[in-house]
């Protein structure tokens, strides 16, 4: 045994129907399977496997490789390692030991079958594609394996062990999809796409049609808003145009006008010439004689002027001394002013020292009197010794009260870090309901609900694994999300039954809501010991148990350590990696961690061989975020105790404030006393002070004395000498006097002279006058014509250039008989020219708020509206068009689909009705018009109480959702257009009864000559089956004591059994 266990071992799947050679009842359909060869794959050293053409029942123990098949299958025919949900990487597949593994799929092909061939080599997860024996790529292989009709990726096709759950969570719209790639006809998943594609375009049409009509409308709705303003316009400008030629017409009318004035004027001034002439000669001798009379008085006037500037300056003069002198009086007024303040000085300095020499008295008087009163030392130092001891209370209070008020501060920042703390732990929680709501909305509503309806239920209701469980290292996190699968992580715990009952009474079947929840074991498991302690496998690199890893309420750990194993499950680090063979190899062993990935271990119950799965380890999403429930508890326990004790504080600080205003109120009254005390002492020295004092005083007032005398001569010195200095500006005064009194007879001389001379020239003035008067208005009329003859010249002149350059004419150009015509329509006086033009632009400023642009903007929309409506028929053309496409399509897809679906429907319902319970499957969609929205609703009935539920992944059990889905995957069975089926170890999760129903209906139904090839796996069967002659049975033994494959007899294996079975005797 020990020797050929050495020995590589070959395991063969031998059909025990048939011998060696692979031949089966009936005939392969295009692109089914004819034979599969593996080595070194997966729990496989050697082995080929000869399927036949209908139902291949594929049975074995638990590790013995069924499962292997499905992944060749898969991986052979360019399947993704997604489809299978076992390892992510292709390397994984490898026979663990080997550097590389091989697959091999024989498809038969009426063209010559067609031969796939895939070696995987485990170093860098690559692979080599061979098709027919020559080399070939991935791409290739897909496209061969498409042109078959085979699709490992379609869960109607082809059902992988761990994918057998997600069937039941396929949306409608998915399993509608899936089925028309499995079934329906080639053109029909094309059709469904075209519909999808013709949708969308025709919304956008839809939505360019409705915005270019209502873009149309909207600019028909203002051009005809604004068709008004343009009459309005046109009208406006007819006003305009009439004011434009009133324009141009009026510097005409206003030049003629002028012209005619000027003609008037220089005929006025002509005559008015002669006239002036005429009395230019009468008038000049008596003109003459005035001149003369003028050359005279200017002479005079001169001399006046000059007088009366010099006397002007004289008076300056004079003033000026009199303001010295009047200085000089100030002064001496100034000294005999001090001189008295001197006298009054010297009073006051005889009063204050006679004031102090009775002062002196007076002191001396009263120190006599308290020369015999008692000493008040002894009641002084008693107050001092008083008040020491209220100084010593009061600073022992002091200090208790800065004790008090730092320990208050310590306690108030305690509180402050405490608060802080608790808030950083409640944003963590609510981060990790923000994280559950956006996963799993549902669990979050039902959360809230749960909240607020607590009060209803008897026992514990914990809510969401994902939130109660508090990791104790976010790195231990990714461990414990990795090992409990997320539909128990937002599962409610309830310790009740009756309890988790009642809520999801209420809020799967009346709130509607997808939720998970679980019961905890009646007996707790959260105490359990593990199978080896973790010291004994510290030599493999474990350093913990996954339970050891977080903390979790009783009920919580106990179904985690019941369902989950969570007390036996060993997390190891690098160094258990590197020996992983090793470790392996240890019996109590199923499921363990290293750094970075997670290993499960089978021991197959046959055979006792160790098969094994790794997976890698995903970053955590939800756990990471740790929040300590005992943590939180002792922070608000603390916070709690912190408020008592500041209370505390508070009452002793205010007892403390009582003791301090109590002593107080002592220290102020002792104060009081000691400076009664005090000022009693000390008024005898102080009276002996201040006579001391007055005294030295005294004696300084008397060596201060003022010498009035000596005062008096000094004054009367400066008095004398300013004396003589007034004499001096006196004479000076005088002389300015004089001089003033002859300049001012001689300036009344001349004054006589011109008056004279003025009068003599009135007399003369006031005889020609009269003549003067007349022949200056003349000369004024004369000048007055002249500037009037120049000004309208200069002004006929210009009004004729403006009259040209608004009519647009050059200076020599005639005007124009057209502009006559014109201008002959007008008025031809000025006045009714401007009353017409008045009246014109009158009319026109009626028409506000218009101008070119209305006029451009509505021709330039009139055109746009053109090209619109063009645009809209095109669109609407195109529209009508891709309508009439969808319906065409739709007809060519819809109504297939609906008989398939029927013909689907007829079959599910007919299997259902053979088991004794309801089904049906129906086209579901909200809008006939969103073909993107259309899905394949499936819904079952298993108790005759109930209504037809849809099927979902959480309102029916495993069982419920594993024999619906093979019913399905049966009702397509005759209708399938693949060329085969997998279906692996879907009955797992059923009862015997509906096992045995569901295999009979396999049976039926796989075996029909219409029907494609069938591959159905399962560990176990149940006794007394019901087999047919199309099925093939594939038993695969597969483990080390198995004989080898060239010793292994076929044809007297079958003999031996039969002869057993006949006679009833031992083998």
């Amino acid at each position: 045994m020990a020797e050929s266990s050495k020995r590589q071992r070959i395991s063969r799947i031998q059909n025990i129907l048939q011998n060696a050679s692979p031949v089966a009842i009936g005939s392969f359909v295009e692109g089914s399977i004819r034979r599969i060869t593996m080595k070194n794959f997966l729990t496989y050293d050697y082995s080929e496997v000869y399927p036949g053409p209908n139902l291949n029942m594929i049975v074995g123990a638990n590790g013995t490789g069924k499962s292997s098949i499905v992944c060749a299958i898969c991986l052979v025919l360019a399947g993704k390692t997604a489809t299978l949900g076992r390892g992510d990487k292709v390397g994984l597949y490898v026979k663990r030991g080997c550097q590389k593994g091989f697959v091999e799929i024989e498809l038969n092909r009426n063209a010559g079958n067609l031969v796939i061939s895939r070696e995987i080599h485990v170093e860098n997860n690559q692979s080599i594609w061979m098709i027919n024996g020559g080399m070939s790529n991935q791409k290739r292989v897909e496209e061969e394996v498409k042109a078959l009709q085979i699709q490992v990726s379609n869960l109607c096709q082809f059902l992988p062990q761990e994918k057998v759950g997600e069937f039941a969570k396929m949306s409608k719209i998915e399993l509608l999809e899936a089925t028309e790639k499995s079934v329906g006809p080639p053109e029909m998943y094309n059709y469904h796409c075209e519909l999808k594609n013709f949708r969308n375009k025709e919304r956008e049409l839809e939505n360019v049609v409705k915005e270019k009509a209502s873009f149309l409308e909207k600019a028909k709705q203002r051009n005809e808003r604004n068709k008004h303003d343009v009459n309005r316009y046109y009208e406006k400008k007819r006003h305009l145009d009439v004011i434009e030629l009133l324009e141009k017409k009026k510097p005409w009318v206003e030049y003629e006008t002028t012209r005619k004035e000027l003609e008037g004027v220089k005929m006025e001034r002509e005559e008015a010439k002669k006239q002036l002439s005429a009395l230019r000669q009468s008038q000049a001798p008596m003109l003459k004689k005035i001149q003369q009379i003028d050359d005279k008085l200017k002479p005079t006037e001169a001399q006046l002027k000059s007088k009366t500037a010099a006397i002007k300056e004289t008076s300056v003069n004079y003033k000026r001394k009199q303001d010295h002198l009047d200085q000089k009086n100030k002064e001496i007024d100034d000294i005999k002013q001090n001189l008295r303040l001197k006298q009054t000085e010297e009073e006051d300095h005889q009063k204050r020292i006679s004031n102090t020499r009775r002062t002196i008295e007076d002191l001396k008087s009263e120190l006599a009197k308290i020369a015999d009163q008692p000493d008040v030392t002894p009641q002084i130092n008693a107050v001092n010794v008083e008040l020491r001891r209220v100084h010593v209370e009061r600073a022992k209070i002091e200090g208790d009260k800065t004790d008090l008020r730092r320990e208050n501060d310590n306690i108030t920042a305690e509180s402050k870090m405490l608060e802080k703390k608790l808030k950083d732990m409640n944003n963590m929680m609510n981060a990790k309901e923000e994280k559950l709501r956006g996963r799993h909305r549902d669990t979050h509503t039902a959360l809230q609900w749960l909240r607020k309806n607590r009060d209803l239920f008897e026992g514990n209701v914990y809510e969401p694994m994902m939130l109660v469980l508090n990791v104790k290292d976010p790195r231990y996190a990714k461990y414990v999300e990795n090992h409990i699968s997320f539909h128990d992580l937002r599962a409610f715990v309830f310790q009740r039954k009756d309890d988790m009952e009642k809520f999801m009474t209420e809020v799967r079947d009346k709130m509607d809501l997808k939720v998970n929840s679980i019961c905890a074991p009646e007996e707790s498991c959260s105490k359990r010991q593990p199978s080896k302690s973790i010291e004994s496998l510290r030599r493999f690199g474990f350093y913990t148990y996954l339970r050891e890893m977080f903390d979790a309420p009783e009920e919580v750990m106990s179904y985690l350590c019941f369902q989950y194993k969570v007390h036996d499950v060993p997390v190891g680090n690098d160094q258990t990696k590197a020996i992983i063979k090793t470790v392996i190899e240890e019996p109590y062993l199923k499921v363990l961690f290293t750094t970075d990935e997670r290993y499960t271990v089978k021991t197959s119950i046959y055979s006792k061989k160790i098969s094994t799965s790794n997976s890698a380890v995903h970053p955590s999403q939800y756990l990471s975020i740790t929040v300590d429930a005992v943590q939180k508890q002792q922070v608000e326990q603390q916070m709690k105790t912190c408020a008592s004790r500041s209370r505390e504080i508070d009452e002793q600080m205010k007892a403390l404030q009582k003791e301090a205003a109590a002593l107080d109120r002592k220290e102020n009254e002792l104060l009081s006393e000691k400076k009664r005390l005090s000022e009693l002492k000390g008024k005898k020295r102080q009276l002996e002070q201040k006579i001391s004092t007055k005294q030295d005083s005294l004696k300084q007032m008397e060596q201060s004395v003022i010498d009035l005398k000596k005062v008096e001569e000094v004054t009367n010195k400066k008095i004398k000498a300013a004396n003589l200095q007034k004499v001096t500006i006196v004479a000076a005064i005088v002389d300015q006097v004089k001089l003033k009194a002859k300049l001012t007879m001689e300036k009344v001389y001349l004054a006589l002279e011109m008056a004279g001379l003025t009068a003599e020239k009135a007399k003369l003035e006031n005889d020609c006058r009269e003549g003067a008067s007349e022949f200056k208005t003349m000369e004024q009329r004369c000048s007055r014509l002249e500037q009037r003859k120049i000004q309208l010249t200069e002004q006929c002149k210009g009004l004729l250039k403006r009259a040209k350059s608004n009519c647009r004419m050059q200076p020599d150009e005639a005007i124009s008989e057209d502009l006559r015509n014109a201008f002959s329509k007008l008025p031809d006086t000025l006045d009714e020219v401007d009353v017409m033009l008045n009246e014109e632009r009158s009319r026109a400023e009626c028409f506000t708020g218009l101008s070119e642009n209305v006029v451009e903007e509505y021709n330039k929309r009139e055109q746009e509206i053109k090209v619109l409506e063009k645009e809209l028929q095109i669109k609407t053309d195109a529209l009508n068009a891709y309508r009439q496409n969808i319906s065409e399509v739709k007809e060519r897809w819809l109504n297939p689909l609906k008989l398939l679906v029927e013909q689907i429907n007829d079959k599910f319902s007919e299997f259902f009705r053979s088991m004794q319970c309801a089904g049906e499957v129906d086209l579901h969609s909200e809008n006939e018009e969103e073909y993107d929205k259309y899905g394949i609703r499936i819904r079952v009935k298993f108790h005759s109480s109930t209504q037809l539920h849809e099927l979902t992944a959480h309102h029916q059990s495993g069982g419920e959702r594993s024999v619906s889905t093979m019913l399905y995957l049966m009702a397509l069975q005759e209708l399938n257009r693949c060329p085969f089926r997998v279906v692996d170890e879907i009955n797992q999760g059923m009862d015997p009864i509906n096992e045995r129903r569901v295999f009979d209906i396999v049976v039926r139904t796989a075996c029909k000559e219409t029907t494609s090839q069938y591959f159905f796996i399962t560990p176990k069967l149940l006794q007394n089956l019901e087999y047919a002659e199309e099925m093939t049975i594939l038993c695969i033994h597969n483990g080390p004591h198995m004989l080898p494959p060239n010793e292994w007899n076929t044809s007297a294996f079958i003999k031996r059994r039969l002869k057993q079975k006949n006679h009833g005797g031992n083998p």
